[in-house]
């Protein structure tokens, strides 16, 4: 922990994490889409955006002098300085230069001052969240955390960053602001101030008829709710990176050039012009489309600006490899290679063999019918499963992990490096592992017809799915096949089928093909009824729409996108694995109940499962909030199977997604209270990570506890817990961003494209929609996209919007389009001019008459 003392804590000690929806041209960040590779039945569904987003109030935006390029100095003119209700100071902001020298933010409170606060209650300490679509916004917990204190505008936050740990001092009441809830139409991630802009640039297209400037009242729908409201008074944990993707701007006549960070959540920074390439000052023109990455130093307390240092040229905005290489290092991921110091520590003598003396030790598996599914281009196979059929008709069923603790002992250079990258992140086009490859490619991963260590966990079970036995420990095996997620799926599938060969990967000959079949058949029906179990015992999975690519080989490039398929194959993986992690949970959890590593997944926000079921009635949706196996039994029962319904538990799951909290690492020395260690969507009592060692560290923290080899403290065990839940936080922003970066490729190469949407949510001149057949969240404007508007009447938050289209033969009467939650509408995104940027624009309804005629009488029914 960094800690920081009132002459201290606004100097940089850089850390991690800080990047989404703000941008300048080459935007590149957008809704968050896809979900970890995690299995938990939804716990890792909760959006890492905030999701305290009211409607954006209209600001004034001066025009800027210096040209054409620096759209973003018009939005971060709003974000640089404080907003207008906090401080005069904010004047001088736009000048350059660090801006008169009064005072601009409060100076911090002392440590013990703050020791002192915190004891009275007269303080609150918390994690900033700093809201991407509005960035003057920011919240922290409660410390009940059943509400949000809220931060208003920049001098507020006190010059914390996204992430930071923060001591918050609560106003006075008359001082409180009305914050509106917002919460259905947080799926879209442009600023409003952004899209205004490009609202009124844009060339307005012939069949449109003209929009007034004016905005429309806020919608009422978005419930006014007088917050708790604060300023920062301390940082104690500056948990940001302090780095900043962005764009270099010359200013005449100063030492200095402006940078402008992409994430508008970040203050624009003075860098020294002897940090910016040579030739800037006399060629600033070359530089306008150039990404660097800058590191803040510095923010001084009678400045609107940080002051910062070049880090790095990554290269023209647009281009992959450098807008990767920019996310990666504001969200602080070790993407070195690996020190000697830590390639000491790999075994030397290749190929490695298992020393006899540890084979002596353990359990010998390798004659049993032990297999893979995994991805087809997996490379890191952490699990294996078997399933034999006992004569008395049960099953002995085993999960099988590598043994990673094996090869990283406790305490070197290479357990080190480990520790702190603690998960590997997963990019559309890579992997940035977490151990080097020669272990998770080679010797920890279960590759097929090679001995490997593992730690194993075999049940016998019956084909109900009951347990009769438990048996843990340290293991041998010999994968006989490395199947992928098709290949069992295709076994699922033809049950008579004699699969040939030639079909599969290479087969342990000792194993006949139709071993390998019956054994995946068996545990197919297990997985069944396990699964069957677990839902009816009130278990919840969220499942969202997630992208995938096809790449070219060659240039990395995406060729093709499509929804992921999560089949019975999928399945069946999943729930041997939820039935190992939580057997090894309740078995580290009985021998150290002190020192234990497990999981435990918060239940939803209150207020915003409030809000949600108060929305779902006025909307005529019969949705049970109150527990995970309601919800869970009301998306899935409550909705029909036709085309249009399917549409609409999309939705609908994603706005279910929104009140949920993220699931944490904690040791249990730390929690006294067992009630709050449940897992909140997969209802149980315990619950750990043992199954992915290569790629998540806490899993090596489990295995050694197994082993009863660790010699960590509660408080040491604790401390690398809240590590792995940051990292693991970021990791999965970076993968949501990668996958984003990529669409925004694909629609520049391959788009315009076209797809039926459905609205999650109406604003008062735009909605926001999700894009079916790429499971994408845009929002629409409809100035851009279409013509006169009226707001119709609303009641608490239904809210919609009457759409006049003027039609191409001028005779005909205009067409009117309504559009409110769940209607179904056709949409086209469109690249932007600005790098990795596009655009999702309403089609014109009279294109599509039949389904629009549909939608309207649909939506009859529901309202």
């Amino acid at each position: 922990m960094e800690k920081l003392n009132s002459r201290s804590a606004h100097q940089d000690g850089e850390r991690r994490q800080g990047v989404t929806d703000r941008q300048r041209r080459g935007q590149r960040r957008d809704t968050t889409t896809s979900q970890d590779g995690d299995i938990e039945s939804g716990e890792e569904l909760s959006s890492l955006i905030p999701i305290d987003s009211n409607k954006h109030q209209k600001q004034q935006q001066k025009k800027n002098k210096d040209s054409n390029r620096d759209v973003a100095s018009k939005e971060t003119s709003l974000f640089v300085g404080p907003s207008a209700t906090n401080s005069p100071a904010d004047k001088s902001k736009n000048k350059g230069g660090r801006g008169s020298k009064k005072q601009v933010f409060e100076s911090y409170m002392t440590s013990e001052e703050v020791s002192h606060g915190l004891k009275r209650g007269e303080l609150i300490q918390g994690q900033l969240r700093i809201n991407p679509k509005k960035y003057h916004e920011a919240f922290i917990p409660s410390p009940d955390d059943t509400r949000d204190i809220f931060l208003d505008g920049i001098v507020a936050r006190n010059r914390a960053l996204n992430g930071d740990i923060v001591v918050v001092q609560v106003l006075p009441q008359e001082q409180w602001k009305v914050v509106r809830s917002d919460t259905e139409c947080e799926g879209a991630s442009e600023s409003e101030t952004q899209r205004e802009h490009v609202a009124q640039t844009m060339q307005k297209k012939t069949d449109l008829p003209q929009c007034s400037d004016q905005d429309e009242p806020i919608s009422k729908f978005q419930k006014s709710t007088l917050t708790d409201t604060g300023t920062v008074v301390y940082i104690v944990e500056k948990k940001h990176s302090r780095a900043a993707t962005g764009f270099l701007k010359f200013l005449p006549e100063k030492p200095f050039a402006m940078f402008s960070p992409m994430d508008h959540r970040v203050p624009r920074i003075n860098v020294p012009l002897v940090d910016c390439p040579e030739d800037f000052s006399s060629r600033p023109g070359d530089y306008t489309n150039t990404l660097f990455i800058c590191r803040i130093t510095n923010w001084a307390a009678d400045s609107n600006f940080a002051e910062g240092r070049l880090a790095k040229t990554l290269g023209q905005a647009g281009e992959i490899e450098p807008e990767t290489e920019g996310i990666l290092t504001e969200y602080d991921v070790d993407f070195s290679e690996f020190s000697d110091e830590v390639l000491d520590c790999l075994p030397k003598n290749l190929p490695w063999t298992i020393p006899p003396e540890e084979m002596s030790k353990r359990r010998d598996l390798r004659k049993e019918c032990i297999f893979t599914i995994d991805p087809a281009t997996a490379r890191d196979l952490d699990d294996a499963l078997s399933c034999k059929q006992l004569p008395d008709g049960n099953f002995e069923v085993g999960v099988h992990i590598a043994d990673v603790s094996y090869f990283v002992e406790e305490g070197n250079a290479l357990d080190a490096i480990a520790s702190q990258r603690a998960t590997s992140v997963y990019l559309v086009q890579k992997v940035i592992p977490m151990l080097p490859r020669l272990l998770c490619e080679e010797l920890c991963s279960l590759n097929p017809l090679t001995d490997r260590l593992t730690f194993s966990v075999i049940w016998k079970i019956t084909p109900e799915g009951k347990i009769l036995s438990e048996w843990f420990g340290r293991s041998v095996i010999r994968s006989c096949v490395k199947l992928s997620y098709d290949h069992a799926q295709s076994m699922i599938e033809d049950p008579e089928k004699m699969f040939s060969a030639e079909e599969l990967p290479p087969v342990d000959p000792v194993h006949p093909i139709d071993e390998i079949h019956q054994a995946v058949l068996n545990l197919h029906s297990i997985a069944k009824n396990l699964r069957a179990q677990r839902f009816s015992g009130g278990a919840l999975r969220l499942d969202q729409l997630k992208l995938s690519f096809t790449l070219d080989k060659e240039t990395m490039m995406p060729q093709g996108c499509y929804i992921y398929q999560y089949r019975d194959s999928n399945k069946l993986v999943e729930e041997f694995m939820l039935l190992a992690n939580i057997a090894t949970a309740h078995h580290i959890h009985r021998k150290f109940p002190e020192l234990a590593l497990l999981r435990r997944h918060p239940p939803p926000k209150a207020k915003m499962v409030d809000e949600l079921q108060e929305l779902c009635d006025q909307l005529g949706i019969k949705i049970d909030l109150s527990s995970a196996g309601t919800l869970h039994k009301s998306l899935n029962t409550a909705l029909g199977d036709d085309k249009y319904s399917s549409a609409r538990k999309e939705v609908l799951t994603h706005m279910c997604s929104r009140p949920m909290q993220m699931a944490l690492y904690f040791c249990t020395g730390v929690l006294k209270n067992e009630q709050l260690f449940k897992h909140y969507a997969l209802n149980v009592p315990l619950y750990t990570h043992f199954t992915s060692p290569i790629r998540r560290y806490a899993d090596i923290i489990v295995h050694r506890l197994l082993a009863s080899s660790l010699r960590l403290s509660t408080k040491e065990v604790e401390k690398q817990a809240s590590h792995c839940n940051d990292k693991k936080t970021m990791s999965k922003r970076v993968q949501e961003l990668s996958s984003e970066l990529f669409f925004g490729v694909f629609v520049k190469e391959c788009g315009p494209l076209d797809s039926e949407a459905m609205v999650m949510g109406v604003l008062d001149q735009s909605f926001d929609v999700l894009v079916l057949r790429y499971g994408v969240q845009k929002r629409i404007y409809c100035k851009v996209s279409c013509g006169s508007l009226h707001l119709q009447g609303t009641v608490g938050k239904k809210s919609e919007l009457t759409l006049l289209w003027t039609p191409e033969d001028l005779e005909e009467p205009p067409t009117e389009q309504v559009i409110s939650v769940f209607t179904l509408v056709e949409v086209q995104l469109k690249a932007d001019n600005a790098p990795m940027k596009y655009s999702a624009v309403l089609k014109r309804p009279d294109n599509l008459e039949k389904t629009h005629s549909c939608v309207c009488k649909q939506q009859s029914i529901h309202y």
